[in-house]
């Protein structure tokens, strides 16, 4: 009988992940608003190529950097792909400097510290993260840790967050220099940190985008924070409602009128790894928003739009052959029956890239110091 009660209650709990799991962003799919409704209170935009807008395209160095560590590490990383099918080759894509890659131990000891997106205090006991990717990143000098916020609640609240706890990072980190990597909705929480919180800058010496909301979503536009927060039902969910604030802070129309507002400090340097998948790399559950974004462009992610991603006069590093959850929601590892049914393309060497951007921003880094003065 007692067996008979377990595999009953695991049925509830997989059918209820079945129901909830789609939740970000994908009740927007039946919703009947616009997703660029017209508006007088979105600041004027142009659509320009990124040499324009002042972003360095450094792709092709990326690359390099990238398809190294893939190699070298080859199956020894989970989701091992070919560095040709991980990254996705946009228009004319920069040369590479042809330069070798620095595979040893990094000795600009950095601290990488991860901002995640929406939701996700609600479901990371869920998705059951190994962690014993993080030894193998530290013997190669790196040092990557989460650094959690409410998942439900807006930029503003998310931006104090971040600033409170770098101020409490133990004293063992008080001369090592900072990278604040923010996925998702965590892009636009760091980048008002560090607008509304000088004292970072101090600390932080660079930030990077990693398919990171900086313009914001359209799908916002059409969802409400009730929808959202149906969230807090997932199995094993252990979130507050915050202060209802995160839709807000992912609609377009927030995201560009801050940029606007708030110049970016220019003693920090500025990285962007943009989500851009082929379409037929979308997890089937990600699918309805994927068609629903294509109403306006279908060079999306499935939550986010290609050029919403980039960091105004940020150094951009590549395009990801991956959707929005891919890049960082490692769900198809822990959870195999979903993994090949509803998140069916959730394979992605995320630990590869994690290695590959901390090698990229390194040597970037000792780049300019060494053109320095």
């Amino acid at each position: 009988m007692k067996l008979h009660q377990n595999h009953f209650h695991k049925s509830r709990v997989v059918f209820k992940t079945i129901v909830i799991l789609p939740v970000l962003f994908i009740l927007t799919a039946c919703a009947g608003k616009p997703l660029n409704p017209w508006t007088t209170e979105s600041p004027p935009l142009a659509l320009v190529p990124v040499a324009d807008a002042g972003v360095d395209d450094r792709r092709g160095r990326f690359r390099e950097v990238f398809c190294e560590v893939l190699e070298s590490r080859g199956k020894e990383w989970p989701d091992y792909r070919p560095c040709e099918e991980a990254l996705t080759r946009v228009a004319d894509e920069p040369a590479g400097t042809g330069e070798p890659v620095d595979m040893g131990v990094s000795q600009q000891k950095l601290l990488a510290l991860i901002v995640p997106g929406v939701g996700w205090e609600c479901i990371e006991e869920w998705l059951e993260i190994d962690e014993s990717v993080d030894d193998l990143l530290k013997s190669f000098g790196f040092q990557a840790e989460l650094l959690e916020v409410d998942g439900l609640s807006g930029s503003a609240n998310n931006a104090r967050q971040i600033r409170d706890k770098i101020a409490d990072l133990p004293a063992e980190f008080d001369d090592i220099p900072i990278l604040l990597i923010g996925y998702s909705k965590g892009a636009p929480d760091i980048l008002q940190a560090i607008v509304e919180y000088p004292e970072l800058r101090e600390r932080v010496v660079a930030v990077i985008s990693a398919s990171g909301a900086i313009g914001g979503s359209p799908l916002a536009n059409a969802a409400d924070q009730k929808d959202l927060n149906i969230i807090r039902r997932f199995p094993g969910a252990n979130c507050s409602d915050g202060d209802g604030g995160a839709i807000d802070s992912l609609r377009p129309a927030t995201r560009r009128s801050w940029l606007a507002r708030n110049p970016l400090p220019d003693d920090i340097d500025y990285y962007s790894l943009v989500t851009y998948p082929n379409p037929d790399g979308i997890s089937s559950v990600l699918r309805s928003t994927y068609k629903k974004l294509s109403q306006v462009d279908a060079r999306n992610d499935s939550q986010l739009i290609y050029y919403d991603q980039v960091i105004p006069g940020s150094t951009l590093m590549g395009f990801l052959n991956a959707d929005h959850w891919a890049v960082a929601v490692p769900i198809a590892r822990s959870h195999s029956f979903i993994g090949s049914t509803f998140v069916d393309k959730n394979d992605y060497p995320r630990e590869a890239m994690i290695e590959a951007v901390l090698r990229f921003v390194s040597e970037d880094m000792n780049r300019v110091e060494t053109k320095a003065p």
